[in-house]
C-alpha cells in the first residue's frame, strides 16, 4: 500500500493521465468506454477504465511539482510507466487565444522539484514517442494544435518580470503552467514516458467574459480527446 494513493495496484493502468484538476480527471474518465472511481486520498482522485479495450487511469494530482512527483512515483510503484499531463495554461504569443490546444515539446525549468532529481542544465523534454502520438492524434481527429516549448514554475501569484516575459515571447514560448517541468524531469530520471497537452485559458482581451469559460471548456475537451486517442495509439504500438 502506497503512502498517499490508497488502492489495489491491480486497479492502476500502465497508461496514466495526470491533470492537476481533480474534476478534469473525472472528465477524462467519462470519455472512456467504461470507468469507475478507484480512490480519493490525500488530494489524489483516481479513476480507471477502458477505451477500445485499453486499460487507462486518470489521476487528479493537484497543483504544482511536489504533488505530481509523489503521485507519479506511487502510480509507477503500482505499474504505471506512461504519464500524459492534460492541463491548462497561459500563453505568450499574440496569435494564441483562449481554447487553443498546445502540445509541449519541452519546458523551461522554473520549478524546484525537478532539481532534486536532475541538475538544472538537464533539459525537460517530452518523450518523443508520446509527443509524436499526441501530434498524430490531433491530426487524425482534425483538431488543430500548437506544438512548441513552454515554461513551468512554482509561483502562480509571484511578482512578474516584464523584461523576462518579453524575452520569452521573443524566444517563441507558447505556454505557461506549473507541472510539466517536473513531469518531464521525473520521467527522464526514472525512465518513464511522458507527454503534455494543454488547453489555453489565457485571455487575449477580445473575448467577452461570459463566452470565455465556454470556449476554454471546448479546448479542454479537445485536449482530452487528443490525449486519449494518443494513448490508444501508443498501446497499439506497444503490442508490436
Amino acid at each position: 500500500m502506497e503512502w498517499h494513493i490508497k488502492c489495489d495496484p491491480k486497479e492502476i493502468a500502465r497508461y496514466v493521465f495526470t491533470p492537476g484538476d481533480q474534476a478534469r480527471a473525472e472528465k477524462i474518465a467519462k470519455n472512456f468506454d467504461s470507468y469507475h472511481l478507484v480512490t480519493q486520498s490525500r488530494g489524489y482522485t483516481v479513476y480507471s477504465g477502458e477505451y477500445k479495450g485499453v486499460p487507462m487511469t486518470a489521476c487528479g494530482m493537484g497543483m504544482g511539482g511536489p504533488t505530481l512527483a509523489i503521485g507519479m512515483q506511487e502510480l509507477a510503484n503500482m505499474g504505471a510507466d506512461t504519464f500524459i499531463r492534460v492541463g491548462s495554461c497561459g500563453v505568450f504569443q499574440k496569435d494564441q487565444k483562449t481554447g487553443d490546444v498546445i502540445i509541449a515539446t519541452g519546458t523551461v525549468r522554473e520549478g524546484g522539484t525537478g532539481n532534486a532529481y536532475l541538475p538544472i542544465n538537464f533539459p525537460a523534454v517530452a518523450t518523443f514517442s508520446v509527443l509524436r502520438a499526441l501530434v498524430e492524434a490531433s491530426e487524425e481527429l482534425d483538431l488543430p494544435t500548437t506544438v512548441g516549448v513552454g515554461i513551468a514554475g512554482d509561483s502562480f501569484y509571484g511578482p512578474r518580470d516584464s523584461m523576462k516575459r518579453e524575452l520569452m515571447v521573443k524566444a517563441g514560448l507558447v505556454s505557461a503552467e506549473m507541472e510539466s517541468d517536473t513531469l518531464f524531469i521525473v520521467g527522464a530520471y526514472n525512465g518513464w514516458r511522458t507527454g503534455s497537452i494543454l488547453a489555453s485559458d489565457g485571455d487575449p482581451g477580445v473575448i467577452k467574459p461570459e463566452d470565455k469559460e465556454k470556449i476554454f471548456r471546448q479546448g479542454e475537451q479537445n485536449s482530452i480527446k487528443i490525449a486519449i486517442h494518443a494513448v490508444w495509439k501508443l498501446a497499439e504500438q506497444d503490442k508490436k
